[in-house]
């Protein structure tokens, strides 16, 4: 019998019905925080055995994994002895970009997800989620040492795929340094000053974020051409260098406070330097909306996803005029910004 997907029905209900359920993402999320599937990975297969092993109600855990089976993540080849199907493999996957981690409700990621139970909130006022749930910000959130780890690792796993990019998009000959603002663990610079041996490196950053950086660019043999400098993007940063890089933040904040990142930005960059914005635009290739993405920066930190035309409309209140676009491969994009008024 084919299989018949719900959310195309042609009865409205059915498709509504679809929309609606809560059970299933929630019943994933648990069994990914209590590591069920790597108990039957590790041949644990009793139901009995696998509560005892990751501390769960017996009777509640048979019934949370029967509800599971008809969604296709486990199989029950006999009463009580439940297996892995290749969707609940997936959870097995722990690396920091990894499903079996970011759906842990006691991990980073988990809390991020959670922020939707606040949606009518920020529906409502347009204001931020995550205190109204949690009780303190993201960002306050990324004082707990395995949260930043958790952000730390993640940035590190997707710099990994817009860095090269960017190394080989912009022309670098002519640059002799560069300012990454607000640079994390500071993959992007690693990867530019690996690809350009002549060019210098600034990170800026939060306190909790240059150690990792430090540690990266000891191992890249990278410590002597670089500098790290402990400072908040909303206040006065290095100023007379070449180019001040930002990547994929500009959409962690609201219009207001990413008017005040770039005019800090222009004003350190001055009349020579130029300001080059790193990020992906959700109307290419994707059509806008189309993903959770903006509800997610909406509910997490109140930002929002941009398309060309608020970036400059942005860049242009903080005194910035745009200069060029670099376009790369899945919507990245680099958009090179000069002081308009310096």
């Amino acid at each position: 019998m084919p299989f018949s997907d719900p959310a195309t029905s042609p009865d409205p209900a059915t498709r509504l019905g679809s929309l609606i359920n809560l059970a299933t993402p929630f019943a994933v999320r648990v069994v990914a925080s209590l590591r069920v599937a790597e108990q039957m990975a590790s041949g644990v297969h009793d139901v009995d055995a696998i509560a005892a092993a990751v501390g769960a109600d017996p009777d509640a855990l048979t019934r949370l994994l029967r509800y599971l089976v008809h969604q296709g993540v486990f199989t029950e080849d006999r009463p009580g002895q439940f297996d892995l199907t290749d969707v609940s493999r997936l959870l097995l996957d722990r690396s920091p970009a990894g499903m079996g981690r970011w759906l842990d409700l006691e991990g980073m990621g988990g809390r991020m997800d959670l922020s939707y139970v606040g949606l009518l909130h920020s529906v409502r006022t347009g204001e931020v989620a995550y205190p109204v749930v949690h009780g303190r910000t993201f960002w306050e959130d990324l004082d707990v040492e395995k949260h930043r780890r958790f952000i730390d690792e993640l940035m590190l796993v997707q710099g990994s795929r817009t860095s090269p990019q960017v190394t080989e998009l912009y022309d670098w000959s002519a640059v002799n340094d560069v300012v990454d603002v607000g640079g994390g663990s500071g993959g992007l610079l690693a990867h530019l000053l690996t690809r350009h041996p002549h060019l210098r490196g600034v990170l800026v950053d939060l306190p909790n974020a240059p150690a990792v950086a430090k540690e990266l660019f000891a191992e890249r043999g990278l410590t002597d051409r670089t500098e790290i400098v402990v400072g908040n993007f909303f206040e006065p940063l290095p100023a007379g260098h070449d180019v001040y890089t930002i990547a994929r933040a500009i959409t962690d904040w609201p219009d207001a406070e990413a008017t005040r990142i770039l005019t800090r930005m222009a004003e350190a960059a001055g009349e020579k330097g130029r300001v080059l914005i790193i990020e992906v635009l959700p109307t290419d290739p994707q059509v806008p909306y189309s993903t959770s993405f903006d509800l997610e920066m909406l509910t997490t930190v109140g930002g929002r996803e941009r398309t060309l035309v608020d970036f400059n409309a942005i860049a242009a209140d903080a005194g910035l005029v745009p200069t060029r676009v670099f376009r790369g491969e899945q919507a990245l994009v680099l958009l090179e910004y000069a002081c308009a008024s310096c």
